[in-house]
């Protein structure tokens, strides 16, 4: 089982989606961003490791949401941590994605997402 942590940053009642790559493994999937743990690190610290590479910006304050495992249908497993970030330093560049937007819930939820995302975007709400 991979570990690994996520972030859900809202900003004016929207959330920050990222694309994965075309020809990655779940391609052009939207997902918020984050990503696997290092051997021996812990969650808070991957998610702080993550968001400086992926989009430089860095965590003033998070709030760990929850822990769920994900399966895909490929054989995947995922133990992913969920932290909701309420304030970070710098503005989001994208380093490693396809793209990157901040969007409303609505259209969050229309959008092509991750299976294993799926019930924790269905519980958001609007501020």
């Amino acid at each position: 089982m991979i570990q690994a942590a996520v972030a859900i940053l809202r900003k004016d009642k929207r959330f920050l989606v990222c694309q994965r790559k075309k020809n990655s493994r779940y391609e052009l999937k939207w997902e918020f961003p984050g990503g696997k743990a290092e051997q021996g690190e812990s969650p808070e610290d991957c998610l702080r490791r993550e968001l400086r590479e992926e989009l430089s910006i860095d965590i003033i304050e998070f709030n760990k949401s929850e822990t769920r495992t994900n399966h895909y249908a490929d054989g995947g497993i995922f133990e992913v941590t969920y932290f909701t970030v309420t304030r970070f330093s710098g503005k989001p560049i994208n380093n490693v994605f396809e793209d990157i937007r901040w969007v409303s819930l609505a259209e969050l939820k229309s959008l092509d997402v991750l299976e294993g995302n799926k019930a924790i975007i269905s519980g958001l709400e609007e501020e």
